[in-house]
């Protein structure tokens, strides 16, 4: 069995050269929310250098609260701004020899984009107006991989190891009780869980179906780098090879 483990990068954390080494994939912030053109590129650099798959991470313009906040942003805004972001990225990749493999957008954009269609498809079609052979991240289940498909892209199932789940399938809110599992041990074993059975348990207690084809860290937490060492390892005595 294959895996995608991927992680957000790029955004000023100590341990991004540490989880390079442990995952298939990264998202590198664009500047919006995070990380300016040296970083970018460093960035950049690392990951080929690890042969490490490289995704743009787009938000939306709020560096104020690390593109957490909400916006109520018309769709064509969103699409302009994606491209701004992902094409910027896509450049500095190919500067340096290589070429962007996916976009995952970042934060409460990512959250209105899995619930809101016509924002998905703004989204959508910005990866596409970029490159259509750009593949979509986006939340299991959600609006964004339905308008990826509509576009025509490739779309790729999300679930997040360090992250509580609502009984629609929807994250639950940072700022709420359980929205961040600590627990390392508890996070290895519901992915685990997610990898094989294709369910998650949600805050409430009920049973989820979702899909999932890649697994996120957020590179950014507390744990991450320990928690990206445990699921390494147990994906690796589960049988499972990590590949973008």
């Amino acid at each position: 069995m294959h895996l995608d483990l991927n992680a957000d990068l790029g955004e000023g954390a100590p341990d991004d050269a540490a989880l390079l080494a442990l995952v298939s994939s990264a998202n590198i912030a664009c500047g919006w929310h995070a990380g300016d053109a040296p970083l970018m590129r460093a960035t950049v650099d690392a990951a080929l250098a690890r042969g490490v798959a490289i995704g743009a991470h787009p938000s939306h313009p709020d560096r104020e609260h690390f593109g957490r906040r909400e916006m109520q942003l018309p769709p064509e805004d969103v699409r302009a701004g994606v491209i701004c972001q992902v094409g910027a990225l896509a450049a500095l990749v190919r500067a340096q020899g290589g070429r962007l493999h996916h976009v995952k957008p970042h934060g409460a954009l990512y959250n209105q984009a899995a619930r809101d269609p016509a924002l998905a498809d703004a989204v959508a079609a910005a990866v596409k107006a970029v490159d259509p052979a750009l593949a979509v991240y986006g939340l299991a289940g959600g609006e964004l991989l339905r308008a990826a498909e509509r576009a025509g892209l490739r779309a790729v199932a999300e679930v997040f190891a360090d992250r509580g789940y609502r009984a629609d399938g929807s994250l639950v809110p940072r700022g709420q009780p359980g929205a961040l599992l600590d627990d390392v041990d508890a996070a290895v074993a519901r992915t685990l869980r997610m990898v094989r059975e294709g369910v998650v348990q949600a805050v409430g207690g009920e049973t989820v179906p979702l899909r999932a084809q890649t697994v996120c860290l957020h590179g950014d937490g507390p744990h991450a780098l320990a928690l990206a060492r445990a699921l390494h390892a147990a994906l690796a005595a589960a049988g499972v090879r990590l590949r973008a």
